[in-house]
C-alpha cells in the first residue's frame, strides 16, 4: 500500500519536532517496556529472590544478560502477530521478548501487572517530554525578554476593549506576553519536580504478588519498589496506587500543557491584531506567499497556526479530566484508548506551538513609523486625562471639565470619521473657556503618557527574567539586534 493512501498525523508530519515524535514513537515505547523488565529482573535478583527450595536464586545472571542484550531489537511484526492472537498488547510483547531471549522467558514480567510497564513508561515519557518543552519555553521567554529590552521605550497605543486607551510601550506589552510564559514555566517546573514513578505495585496496588515472591518479607517489597524506581531514574514513587497511578496526574500534566498554549494563543492573537495595524509583524520570508489569489497579502500564518494548535491542546484537558473522574474503584480499562491519544498528541501539539512561538519571537518585525503615525492620530485623546488633571489643579470643577472633554472628544472623532486627516481635539479644548486656566504647552511637554512603562520593563527583566537564564544558561537565545 502506498504511504500516501492512508491518513498520516499532521502533528508528526508538519508540526512537532522529530525529537518529540521519536519520544512518543513505538520504538521508544517498547524499548522502555523491555528496560523496565530488565530493571525488575535485576532488582529481584539483587534483593535475593530465591526459588522454592529457598537456596537457589530464582533469577540467574545469564538470564538478566540475555534480557539486556535485546532491549532495542524489537520484531514489531512478530509482536503484532501475537497481539492478533492474544488481543493483549503487553502479553504480545512478553512473548516477542521471550522469543529473542529464550533463556529468560520464564522470568519476564515476574510478579508484575501490565501497568508496571505501561504506566511507568508513560511517566518516563512525560518527564522527558516536559523537559523538552521546558527548554523550548525558556528559549521563548528569553527571546521575548530580548525583544522587550530593545523596545522598552518605543511608545505605542495601549488598548482596552480593542479601543485606544492610554499610551504604553512595545516593550511593556512584550513583558505581558513574557510574564504569562514565566508563570507557565513555574507550573511546568513544579510538575517536573513532583512527578513520581508508579513503581512495583502489583495488580491492584497492594503489592500482594511481590509479598508472595518474597515470602512475606515486607521490607524487601518496599525496597523493590524504590530500587526499580532508582534504576529507571526516579527518586520517588507514588505512595499509593490502584492498578494505575492516579489519573489526576495525567490531568495535571495536560493542564500545564494547556496553560503554555493559552499563553501562546494570547500572544498569537495580539500579534494578529497588531499585524492588521501593521505595527508589529511575524517574520515573512523572501518568497513566502500570503494568498494563492491575492498576491499582495501578508497573512500572519505562523501566529494563526500556533493559535489553532493551541486550541486543540485546550480540548484535550476535558478528556483527561473526564478520565480521572470516571475511573472505577482500583481501575477500569476505558482510560487506555483515551490516553493513547491525549498524552502523545498533547505533547506533540504543544511542541509544535512552542516551536512556532520561538520562531516568531526571535524574528518579530517592528514598524516604528507606522506606530508613530497611529500615535499622532490619537495622541490628543491620550492627553485628555492630563488636561483634566491640570484643569482641576487650576481650580476647575472635575465633573464639568470631564463633560466638556467628552463632548469635544466625540466631536473630534466624528470629524475624523468623515475624512479629516488630523485630530483637532486640543485645538477645540484651547478654544473652550472651560479650559482657559490650563497651560496646554506644559501639559504636552510633561505628558509622560507611557508612565513608568520603560522602567517597569527594566524592573521586570531584572526581577523575573534574570534568574531564569542562570538556571538554564545553555538555553539562552543569541539576539544582538539593536534597540528600536
Amino acid at each position: 500500500m502506498s504511504e500516501h493512501a492512508v491518513y498520516d498525523n499532521p502533528l508528526v508530519t508538519r508540526y512537532a519536532s522529530r525529537e518529540m515524535a521519536e519520544l512518543w514513537g513505538p520504538q521508544r515505547k517498547f524499548s522502555t517496556w523491555r528496560r523496565l523488565w530488565v530493571a525488575m529482573a535485576e532488582a529481584l535478583h539483587e534483593l535475593g529472590l530465591m526459588a522454592e527450595d529457598g537456596r537457589t536464586p530464582r533469577i540467574r545472571p545469564e538470564q538478566i544478560a540475555a534480557l539486556r542484550a535485546h532491549t532495542d531489537d524489537i520484531d514489531f511484526a512478530r509482536a503484532d502477530d501475537y497481539e492478533r492472537r492474544f488481543r493483549h498488547d503487553v502479553m504480545a510483547h512478553i512473548h516477542a521478548y521471550g522469543d529473542v531471549a529464550p533463556a529468560a522467558r520464564d522470568i519476564i514480567h515476574l510478579g508484575a501487572t501490565s501497568c508496571y510497564v505501561t504506566d511507568n513508561t508513560d511517566l518516563i515519557l512525560m518527564r522527558e517530554g516536559l523537559r523538552l518543552l521546558r527548554d523550548r519555553l525558556v528559549g521563548a521567554i528569553d527571546a521575548l525578554a530580548c525583544f522587550a529590552q530593545r523596545t522598552r521605550d518605543l511608545e505605542t497605543l495601549g488598548f482596552t476593549h480593542f479601543q485606544p486607551a492610554q499610551m504604553t510601550t512595545v516593550g511593556k506589552r512584550a513583558c505581558l506576553w513574557c510574564y504569562d510564559l514565566v508563570l507557565d514555566l513555574h507550573e511546568l517546573e513544579h510538575r517536573l519536580a513532583t512527578l513520581r514513578f508508579r513503581g512495583a505495585k502489583g495488580t491492584t496496588g497492594t503489592q500482594a504478588s511481590f509479598l508472595a515472591l518474597f515470602r512475606g518479607d515486607h521490607d524487601k517489597v518496599r525496597r523493590l519498589d524504590r530500587l526499580v524506581a532508582r534504576k529507571m531514574g526516579f527518586d520517588e514513587v507514588y505512595p499509593v496506587t490502584g492498578q494505575t497511578y492516579s489519573r489526576k496526574v495525567d490531568s495535571q500534566v495536560l493542564d500545564v500543557l494547556s496553560g503554555v498554549c493559552q499563553s501562546a494563543h494570547k500572544f498569537g492573537t495580539d500579534l494578529r491584531l497588531l499585524s492588521h495595524r501593521q505595527e508589529v509583524e511575524e517574520p515573512f520570508e523572501k518568497e513566502q506567499v500570503g494568498s494563492s489569489a491575492m498576491p499582495y497579502k501578508r497573512n500572519p500564518m505562523r501566529a494563526e497556526r500556533m493559535c489553532g494548535l493551541a486550541r486543540f491542546v485546550f480540548s484535550l484537558t476535558v478528556s483527561a479530566a473526564q478520565t480521572a473522574a470516571t475511573q472505577w474503584l482500583e481501575r477500569t480499562l476505558d482510560d487506555s484508548v483515551n490516553r493513547r491519544l491525549t498524552l502523545p498528541q498533547g505533547f506533540l501539539a504543544t511542541d509544535g506551538v512552542l516551536r512556532l512561538l520561538l520562531n516568531i519571537s526571535t524574528g518579530l518585525v517592528v514598524n516604528p513609523e507606522v506606530i508613530a503615525r497611529n500615535v499622532r492620530q490619537t495622541r490628543p485623546y491620550m492627553l485628555a486625562e492630563n488636561v483634566l488633571m491640570a484643569g482641576v489643579a487650576a481650580g476647575g470643577d472635575r465633573q464639568e471639565l470631564h463633560e466638556a472633554l467628552r463632548r469635544h472628544s466625540q466631536a473630534a472623532t466624528e470629524r475624523l470619521k468623515t475624512g479629516a486627516a488630523d485630530n483637532d481635539l486640543l485645538e477645540r479644548l484651547q478654544g473652550d473657556q472651560t479650559f482657559a486656566a490650563v497651560d496646554f504647552a506644559r501639559v504636552e511637554a510633561e505628558g509622560h503618557l507611557a508612565g513608568r512603562a520603560p522602567q517597569q520593563v527594566d524592573e521586570f527583566l531584572a526581577q523575573e527574567i534574570a534568574p531564569i537564564p542562570e538556571r538554564y544558561p545553555h538555553l539562552r537565545v543569541q539576539n544582538d539586534q539593536p534597540a528600536v
